[in-house]
C-alpha cells in the first residue's frame, strides 16, 4: 500500500499498476495474494476485471483464473466486506458463467467465501479453494 496525494493506493501485481484502494479492491487484491502465495496459482494465468458480453451488455469479472490451455477455470466475484453474499451475488456469477464457462465459481466478501464446482450439469459446494 502507498499514499499518493492523500489517497490510499494498492498495487495490483496482475495489471502491474497502482490502483485506488476501494473496499472492493481491497478484497480483490487480498484474494489475488492468497491465490499467488498460499495456493501457488501462476500469475500469468490470472486476469482481473475480464470483460465479457452478456447479450448486448458488457460486464467485468473480478478475477478469472485460466488453466494451462488458457480456458477459463475459475471465476471469482468480489464484494466489499460490508456487503452480504446473497442469492443476488450468486445469480451474478452464474450469469457470468454463461459467457465464460469455468469449472469453479467463487463469491467472496473478504470475510466469507463460498465456492462451487461444476460437474456434468450441476454445481456442488466446495469447502476450500482448489489446488491449481
Amino acid at each position: 500500500m502507498q499514499q499518493r496525494q492523500g489517497i490510499d493506493e494498492i498495487f495490483d501485481p496482475v495489471r502491474k499498476k497502482w490502483l485506488l484502494l476501494s473496499p472492493e479492491e481491497w478484497v480483490r487484491q487480498n484474494l489475488v495474494q492468497f491465490l499467488l502465495i498460499s495456493k501457488n496459482y501462476p500469475l500469468s494465468l490470472i486476469a482481473i476485471e475480464k470483460e465479457i458480453k452478456l447479450g448486448e451488455l458488457r460486464k467485468r469479472c473480478d478475477i478469472v483464473v485460466y488453466n494451462r490451455e488458457m480456458q477459463p477455470w475459475m471465476i471469482i466475484e468480489c464484494k466489499e466486506m460490508n456487503v452480504s453474499l446473497s442469492e443476488k451475488t450468486l445469480d451474478q456469477i452464474l450469469r457470468y458463467h454463461i459467457s465464460l464457462p469455468a469449472k469453479y465459481l467463487i463469491i467472496s466478501n473478504g470475510s466469507y467465501s463460498f465456492g462451487f464446482e461444476k460437474t456434468e450439469e450441476q454445481f456442488f459446494e466446495i469447502n476450500s479453494f482448489p489446488n491449481f
